[in-house]
């Protein structure tokens, strides 16, 4: 198998190491790795096969200086607006995490177990773009079931960790808690969120729109509906919570047709990327710990709506760094290979 060189912008955030660890997990076949962020990182190390690589200022030159053939971008939506169009004309596809790209009509936007086609339209701008976190980890299962039962509407809430907002928003969490055991916690200071996080709940993420939904709820309507090649009514309410690693969601499927709890639960277990833990009198049913560090989708508490036999209710949770970020940009670029390969 040919072996590439792959940049990756923003190695040392959240997402980007995760990057390189699902990178050497999978075997990808890397010829050179290029760890790519700000001057201000610059000349830190990171960690890559057992080896120590230095960091590299990110400049317009990096991509060509390097030869890169494979570009992936977490460092932020500017910094993607800047950047991506010198790795572009330097040869390199590009995989972005951000959201700036998501919405441009010549831009693929891909989850590879829903919509893996798409990822033939890159060539048009050079660029392939991950969704939202909380996106992919729903239309992963969203897709199996409108496969069968077609989908009318859907309506989620979100529960989504700290680790969404960054490092620093980690950071905040675990400082507010020790501040907490302190007795401390009213000194305690906040500034990844609006409010204080810790011991809270907060239904805002990101900033509100003129319609009352915010723009991340925004980004779970128009992304599915681009994912998914259909127009698809949904609502959504994003709420962050005192975790730090995995988002879950409570989703409510409405369908064209009747959908039975236990067919939906034999058509997820088939569904690629998804474990079904289903199994509620004994305890069993997905929660962010245990998808901590995991690729997988995980779904349960799937049951029929009392008054309406075509709806569904259930609960999804993935780790947003791997699943929704990482894990998605590396599985795009492992079917971007393959159609290059073979053609």
């Amino acid at each position: 198998m040919k072996e590439y060189i792959v940049a990756v912008v923003g190695a040392n955030g959240a997402v980007g190491e995760e990057m390189l660890e699902i990178l050497e997990e999978v075997n990808f076949p890397v010829k050179k790795l290029i760890p790519l962020a700000s001057a201000r990182s610059a000349g830190k190390t990171v960690e890559f096969k057992g080896e120590e690589l230095t960091i590299q200022e990110l400049t317009s030159e990096s991509f060509s200086e390097n030869e890169v053939e494979i570009a992936l971008f977490s460092a932020g939506g500017s910094v993607s607006a800047k950047y991506a169009p010198f790795a572009v004309e330097a040869g390199a596809v590009v995989i972005d995490n951000t959201s700036h790209f998501r919405m441009d009509d010549d831009v693929p936007l891909v989850v590879p177990e829903v919509n893996p086609e798409d990822i033939a339209l890159w060539k048009k701008k050079g660029i392939i773009a991950n969704p939202n976190c909380s996106t992919i980890q729903m239309v992963q299962a969203l897709k199996p079931l409108d496969d069968v039962f077609g989908i009318s509407r859907v309506d989620v809430s979100t529960y989504q960790a700290t680790s969404g907002a960054g490092k620093s928003a980690m950071d905040e969490l675990v400082n507010q808690m020790q501040a907490f055991f302190a007795f401390k916690l009213e000194d305690a200071e906040y500034e990844a969120f609006p409010h204080q996080i810790a011991l809270n709940v907060i239904p805002q993420i990101d900033k509100f729109l003129d319609n009352g939904f915010t723009k991340e709820e925004m980004k779970m309507v128009n992304e599915t509906s681009k994912i998914m090649h259909k127009q698809i009514p949904l609502a959504a309410t994003c709420v962050r919570v005192p975790v730090l690693r995995g988002h879950s969601e409570s989703v409510t499927i409405t369908f064209k047709t009747e959908a039975d709890a236990q067919k939906a639960r034999e058509i997820l277990s088939k569904a690629p990327n998804i474990v079904v833990e289903d199994d509620p009198q004994n305890g069993i049913y997905p929660m962010p710990f245990k998808a901590t560090g995991k690729d997988e989708t995980f779904v349960g508490r799937i049951r029929n709506d009392v008054f309406d036999s075509k709806i569904l209710h259930m609960f999804i949770v993935a780790d947003n760094l791997r699943v929704g970020a990482a894990t998605n940009a590396v599985r795009i670029a492992q079917k971007w290979i393959e159609l290059e390969e073979a053609e």
